[in-house]
């Protein structure tokens, strides 16, 4: 199935965007039911020395035992619901691969963001896949290219797949950014393979 969709990141890495895995109907019942059953929490960060709370709030669920430290802070995987492995379920179908553990965040609108980074933390396991699935508003995506500063952005739709894997956490940053036109919320759900 992989194959059927080609890599929008043409070196030192893939990046295959799949569209919409859902209909409609099923993206607006995901999205309001994680919007309402998901256990939210805005997020503290450490930015610049100083520990800054986001208005953007996260969830992180996981198999037993596994954790994620990033921004130094760490956080403990919540057990999986039945909502999330039926999504997982069908991501995996998509991506051919395992994940066993979930980066959830909550944008409100689009002056919520994300600025250049890469998820290469130790507990990922190295140039393993990242399913990043789309609920809610559409929004620009971007990469950089670490040594070239090349840059190459799409537009994720509601119900839409991106899976990140090879070397492309290595070699390129990615982000989220800001538009002041986006009026509405939008859920990211990440799936990884953590080193359990």
């Amino acid at each position: 199935m992989k194959a059927n969709f080609p890599n929008i990141i043409n070196k030192d890495g893939q990046a295959h965007y799949f569209g919409s895995i859902f209909n409609d109907e099923q993206n607006h019942y995901f999205f309001n039911e994680l919007l309402n059953k998901i256990e939210w929490a805005n997020e503290s960060v450490i930015m610049f020395g100083k520990e800054i709370t986001t208005k953007r709030k996260v969830a992180f669920y996981a198999d037993d035992k596994i954790e994620y430290t990033y921004s130094k802070k760490t956080k403990k995987g919540l057990p999986w619901t039945p909502l999330l492995l039926e999504i997982l379920q069908k991501v995996s179908t998509y991506t051919q691969c395992n994940y066993n553990a979930c980066l959830l965040n909550l944008y409100h609108d689009g002056n919520e963001s994300m600025g250049w980074h890469s998820d290469n933390e130790k507990e990922i396991v190295h140039n393993s896949s990242i399913a990043s699935l789309s609920f809610g508003a559409e929004r620009k995506f971007a990469f950089k290219h670490k040594v070239s500063n090349e840059t190459i952005s799409i537009i994720l739709n509601n119900g839409s797949l991106l899976e990140m894997a090879g070397s492309l956490q290595q070699q390129w940053f990615h982000s989220l950014p800001k538009s002041k036109k986006i009026n509405d919320a939008r859920i990211n759900l990440t799936f990884r393979q953590m080193i359990s």
